[in-house]
């Protein structure tokens, strides 16, 4: 498939969706850890075409104490695969991540 040939001026906008949408996951990241957000809220924010596209390793990163070591140990644990992006949790992956950190992400 060949790349789509975009105007300057589609380029941008492209841009521009691209930096808003990196910047809202940041901001989400950053009230994670700051606890103005609990993991809960973070997931149930699922359905946000922005927030969903989060990766879940990068999500338990965010975690207070938690890095890339603890994070690969529960995707691990709780059988999730390392690509999973925020909106492809199923129930029971959600369940199981809000039981196993829940407490760490208020």
């Amino acid at each position: 498939m060949a790349i789509p040939q975009l105007s300057a001026a589609e380029r941008q906008a492209a841009l521009e969706k691209a930096k808003a949408a990196r910047i809202k996951r940041a901001q989400v990241r950053d009230e994670l850890k700051s606890g103005k957000l609990t993991l809960a809220q973070v997931i149930e924010m699922k359905d946000d075409p922005v927030v969903g596209r989060m990766k879940v390793s990068t999500l338990i990163e965010t975690l207070p104490s938690y890095g890339k070591a603890k994070a690969e140990k529960v995707m691990k644990e709780l059988q999730i695969a390392e690509s999973r992006r925020l909106r492809g949790l199923g129930e029971r992956q959600q369940a199981a991540l809000l039981e196993r950190l829940g407490k760490t992400g208020k």
